[in-house]
């Protein structure tokens, strides 16, 4: 098995996909050059960075000339092709054994379907990476999942906004929600968390999932909204009206320098209780005050 390794920019990307297809790459997979983060798309969307590294597999060594001359030509440079032999392996395995069970707070995990729990009596949530964000791995995710674990919603009415897989609304359920209104614009994410939610043997009374657009106008203990600061701001109105008088929302998604920005749309009708930061990010706890 041989990879290439390629640098490249966001707008050559279609067109180096192309060329490694036709000299029969078995795969291609993309990061991120330059440490530039990529946030939650709309649903349709494929976020890409302005700088891309392309790895790509092949049976055999290819004609590493033939495609430097033919990438040159479709991209109009000559960009750098890296190869490397890599060992037989189960690629299988290799991507199942780079996800653990993750713990988050004092005792709540996040398990993969094909990893035992490492405390069976804990409380753990069967969660496999899928297309829907929120597995647990991005600080924001991390940020929500320790809160929950310290402010177990026993018997809460629980809104979870934007709910991607599902991680939350699972999360509030397994610490005793009494119920979880789950809401996302993504028709994906809604089949993410339920199917997740069954994985997790979790009553289907227990839960509901609606697109943003057609979620009823009820009132809950806790909202958790763990999206970005654009659409916080823009949702305050909105999402306020739907945390009755002394409950709790928790926003997340913000970046550092965008807490005073989302503080400020919150404060009228919020008591701001804390702020977390985990690698840039931040998490906001506040109580409905009017």
């Amino acid at each position: 098995m041989h990879q290439t390794i390629i640098h490249a920019l966001k707008s050559e990307l279609d067109a180096i996909e192309r060329v490694l297809e036709t000299y029969g790459a078995l795969s291609v997979t993309l990061s991120d050059a330059a440490d530039s983060p990529v946030l939650e798309p709309a649903p349709g969307e494929t976020p890409l960075w302005p700088d891309v590294v392309i790895n790509s597999l092949f049976d055999a060594e290819p004609d590493c000339a033939g495609l430097r001359a033919a990438l040159a030509e479709a991209v109009g440079r000559e960009p750098e092709v890296a190869v490397e032999v890599l060992p037989d392996q189960d690629w299988t395995r290799v991507w199942m054994d780079e996800f653990k069970p993750m713990r988050f707070g004092k005792g709540l995990w996040i398990c993969p379907s094909w990893c035992a729990p490492v405390v069976p009596d804990a409380v753990n949530i069967l969660l496999d990476p899928g297309l829907a964000f929120g597995t647990g791995t991005h600080p924001t995710t991390a940020l929500c999942l320790k809160w929950l674990d310290g402010h177990a919603p026993a018997g809460l009415q629980v809104i979870d906004y934007g709910c991607g897989s599902g991680i939350l609304a699972i999360a509030a359920l397994k610490l005793g929600a009494a119920h979880v209104c789950a809401v996302d614009i993504d028709p994906q994410a809604l089949l993410a968390t339920r199917n997740n939610t069954l994985k997790n043997i979790i009553a289907e009374t227990q839960i509901s999932t609606y697109l943003a657009a057609e979620a009823p106008p009820v009132q809950a203990d806790l909202l958790l909204a763990n999206i970005l600061s654009g659409p916080l701001v823009d949702l305050a109105t909105e999402l306020a009206a739907k945390v009755r008088k002394g409950g709790y929302i928790v926003l997340s998604g913000i970046l550092a320098e965008q807490i005073e920005e989302v503080v400020s749309a919150y404060a009228q009708l919020f008591e701001i209780r804390n702020i977390e930061d985990e690698q840039g990010w931040a998490l906001i706890e506040a109580v409905r005050k009017l």
